[in-house]
């Protein structure tokens, strides 16, 4: 005998009553599907589609005339061993860590944009802006010249204080971080719009009440600004990582093909470029690829896991 008579015949009520079958999709559901259609396909058939061609071409190898042969995991052990593959990843990483400069940056930009009585903010807003919607051909060749070692605008700026010409993207220990500061100051101004938004979306009733408190400009804005804005900063921070380890072609216009730092600034898409494309090495450019693609996957999955400790929701 149950000890919970109630509780029992309950269940026993329960089991003994049919389960309804599923309603079946209402016309608002149905346009719904309709509308998402065109996205899912277009992702299915040029996203998806490719990803598992990648994969599957990562145990291959393609001949001098076309087709292909199996070869297992021959490709990943040659990716694996292979010693320009990490350096290749060593100077993503690099870029990596320096495009996410470009964070702070915005968010320090974007306080000060947002100041109440400041004029002209669209004005400034626009030209942060340019250089992201610029494209990168134009702003590699630009900064090319200005880095040029023998006429460039930089070197001649530094010379008026006495320092000596120096060839920024030629030489291997300047080259990377001349790269970087290309990239912070591309993206700079895509992130300062996103952190804007984030800015005015804060209640201004916080900024008052601490400012009748006596809270200063800085202790509002560590106190109430970023705290506020951390799920805008994880987002930008999602995307940037993505988008600086997918780096190439600002690489590959600035530094071209016979500059001597070539290969000690090579990333690891420009790695598979010169693979697929130049030594017809497709099998293991497709599995470089595919680890690539792991490595986005993990390191998103990590900042979605640590967002849980520092992203404040409402």
């Amino acid at each position: 005998m149950s000890l919970f008579p109630a509780t029992a015949a309950a269940k026993a009520a329960d089991r003994r009553v049919p389960k309804s079958a599923p309603r079946p999709a209402s016309r608002g559901q149905r346009a719904a599907y309709g509308f998402i259609a065109p996205l899912g396909i277009g992702f299915a058939v040029f996203y998806f589609w490719p990803m598992i061609q990648t994969f599957y071409f990562s145990f291959t190898e393609f001949g001098p005339f076309g087709g292909h042969t199996w070869t297992g995991t021959d490709n990943y052990a040659r990716v694996l061993r292979d010693v320009t593959v990490w350096q290749a990843l060593g100077n993503t990483l690099i870029y990596c860590g320096v495009g996410l400069l470009a964070l702070p940056l915005a968010i320090v930009v974007a306080a000060l944009l947002n100041r109440r009585g400041l004029r002209g903010v669209a004005v400034y807003r626009a030209l942060y802006f340019v250089p992201f919607v610029t494209l990168p051909v134009a702003v590699g060749l630009v900064w090319n010249w200005l880095y040029n070692g023998d006429f460039g605008l930089l070197n001649e700026i530094l010379g008026w204080f006495g320092v000596d010409r120096h060839y920024w993207v030629s030489d291997p220990s300047t080259a990377v971080l001349a790269i970087g500061a290309v990239m912070v100051w591309s993206t700079t101004g895509y992130y300062l719009i996103i952190f804007m938004a984030g800015i005015k979306a804060i209640p201004q009733d916080y900024y008052e009440a601490a400012e009748l408190d006596g809270a200063g400009p800085l202790r509002r804005f560590f106190t109430i600004t970023l705290p506020l804005l951390s799920p805008t900063l994880f987002f930008a921070s999602v995307i940037c990582m993505i988008q600086s380890l997918q780096t190439f072609d600002l690489i590959y216009i600035m530094m071209g093909e016979k500059n001597p730092a070539v290969g000690d600034t090579q990333s690891v898409v420009g790695l598979f470029y010169k693979w697929a494309f130049i030594e017809n090495a497709q099998g293991a450019a497709a599995a470089l690829a595919f680890l690539l693609m792991l490595l986005i996957a993990g390191l998103t999955y990590l900042q979605f896991r640590l967002q849980r400790k520092w992203v404040h929701y409402g």
